[in-house]
């Protein structure tokens, strides 16, 4: 009698993405926590200050979260002093995010922290592997429109 056809769990495309993703994550959640930040905070302060979005859907956006999470994370933030929220231009009810000094000066600390993470996430693979990389992940991605509420 044959076998019935088993799921190897580690042969699985699923299973080394999420390895890969949680070793990469806690890195930068290590490097990222004696600055009172975390992935998502993080994100937003390289969406604010590096990428100049105001608005916290155009974050969201850019972050890959939902809405819901990106305004707790912005509450967060405020309270902790890292941005400031102003009412928009046009319509009062709409805000604006802005960095703080904190908010530049951790963007700044943070910022080789990120770096060294990415090359020791690259670090066995050539040039021409990760190209080949970013592009089969992006395939992977493609029509995946999911936000997420958590990174």
């Amino acid at each position: 009698m044959s076998e019935p056809n088993k799921y190897r769990l580690q042969e699985s495309l699923g299973y080394q993405l999420s390895i890969a993703s949680r070793l990469q994550e806690r890195r930068l959640d290590e490097g990222l926590k004696p600055l009172g930040l975390t992935r998502i905070t993080w994100c937003i302060l390289l969406a604010v200050g590096n990428e100049d979005l105001l608005r916290p859907s155009e974050i969201a956006e850019f972050v890959g979260i939902d809405r819901t999470a990106t305004s707790r994370a912005l509450r967060k933030m405020e309270g902790d002093g890292m941005i400031a929220r102003r009412g928009g231009t046009d319509d009062r009810r709409k805000k604006a995010v802005d960095l703080t000094d904190l908010g530049l000066d951790l963007l700044q600390r943070g910022t080789p922290l990120a770096q060294d993470n990415n090359t020791q996430t690259e670090r066995n693979l050539d040039m021409n592997e990760r190209a080949e990389l970013y592009r089969l992940l992006s395939l992977i991605r493609t029509g995946d429109d999911l936000a997420l509420s958590r990174l």
